[in-house]
């Protein structure tokens, strides 16, 4: 029986489809794509046939005005498309799965929550980590007790050769979901950005990959102010790595949480007030779904496997009229920490959070 009806807005060669943000609707029980638009013909002939859908389009606005869809699933991993997207689908009071980032500035993001809330559509952001039941493990854990007080929250980008800038909005926001989940709201960012060891200046600013907008940095780092007096701390540097420290710690007064990224993540568990197994007779312990030490109840770490949750959790959310567990107000949270870093850097200060300066700071920033 087929409860929602799903359209699929994808853009081969701009964003394409995502992390599967387009299949994982033939997993969710009661749904069905029905149709899909994408501007390029040959994509849009194979998007067609490998969603089975009825019917395909060349502008998703015709979709949206031609069949009587539930839900949309905005793909495109290109960012300069997700506001105009977002305001159309939610002007026909269609709900939304979407990938990520957001969208590309903090005035395109209150644009997008503003028409959700007028039009009541309840909008999932595909942070896949954030509907891992590991993560809530941890938080229980952390709560029991069991690494003390939580001094700090620790995450890196993947650094490679798009550490800095791009790393910031693509990797980072990976970090900055989990690092929100675990420390609560940002109240205030200091940061500082650099282009080869210097300062970074108007000069160094660029139009940026995957439609992200303007953008700059090879290197930056930025300290967070979270609730209940925690620090988060994010950094990135292009060509410092290949992934290998792409996780959060959290750091407490007995130990230490690592947590890698996915539906499944990798987390492993310190009990060493020491932060440092050499210096103890404390070793690392895997942490799963089911608890410190216990094996995972299945092997799928694949991008789909978070999906499946997320929309499952959407499904819900339009029931039971609450808001997805990854929504759109931390999505806006996400791309807030991001824009930070750059407001911060433009104002050489600590600024307050949330930024009362909404546009990319980087358009602002002085020679």
């Amino acid at each position: 029986m087929v409860n929602y009806r799903i359209g699929v807005i994808g853009h081969t060669g701009r964003g394409n489809y995502g992390h599967g943000i387009d299949t994982v609707w033939s997993h969710v029980p009661g749904c069905q794509v029905v149709a899909v638009s994408d501007p390029d013909e040959a994509g849009r002939t194979a998007a067609k046939e490998r969603l089975k859908a009825p019917r395909a389009y060349a502008d998703y606005r015709k979709m949206l005005n031609n069949e009587p869809l539930d839900i949309v699933a905005i793909c495109p991993r290109w960012l300069d498309q997700h506001r105009d997207i977002v305001l159309a689908v939610a002007e026909k009071q269609l709900h939304i799965y979407m990938e990520k980032p957001f969208c590309r500035t903090l005035e395109e993001a209150d644009q997008m929550v503003a028409a959700c809330e007028l039009n009541k559509v309840k909008l999932a952001i595909a942070h896949q980590t954030r509907y891992s039941p590991t993560l809530r493990v941890v938080r229980e854990l952390i709560q029991d007790g069991l690494i003390g007080d939580v001094l700090e929250l620790r995450g890196r980008g993947k650094e490679d050769g798009r550490g800095g800038g791009e790393d910031l909005w693509v990797l980072g926001s990976h970090i900055f979901n989990m690092m929100h989940f675990f420390g609560g709201e940002p109240t205030w960012c200091f940061a500082r950005a650099y282009q080869d060891g210097v300062a970074l200046r108007q000069k160094d600013v660029y139009e940026g990959n995957e439609g992200i907008g303007p953008l700059a940095s090879n290197s930056l780092n930025a300290t967070y102010g979270m609730q209940d007096g925690i620090h988060g701390y994010f950094a990135s540097t292009r060509g410092a790595g290949n992934g290998a420290r792409f996780a959060l710690q959290i750091y407490g007064s007995k130990g230490i949480f690592d947590i890698k990224t996915g539906y499944r993540p990798l987390a492993y568990l310190l009990e060493d007030p020491n932060w440092c197994p050499g210096r103890s007779d404390k070793t690392w312990q895997r942490v799963t779904s089911r608890g410190v030490g216990k094996p995972e109840v299945s092997d799928d770490t694949s991008l789909h496997a978070g999906n499946v949750a997320a929309c499952i959790d959407l499904l819900a959310a339009i029931k039971e009229d609450r808001q997805p567990e990854c929504n759109m107000y931390e999505a806006r949270t996400t791309v807030e920490m991001i824009a930070a870093v750059y407001e911060s850097h433009r104002q050489s200060v600590p600024v307050e959070m949330p930024l009362k300066q909404r546009k990319n700071p980087l358009t602002l920033l002085k020679s």
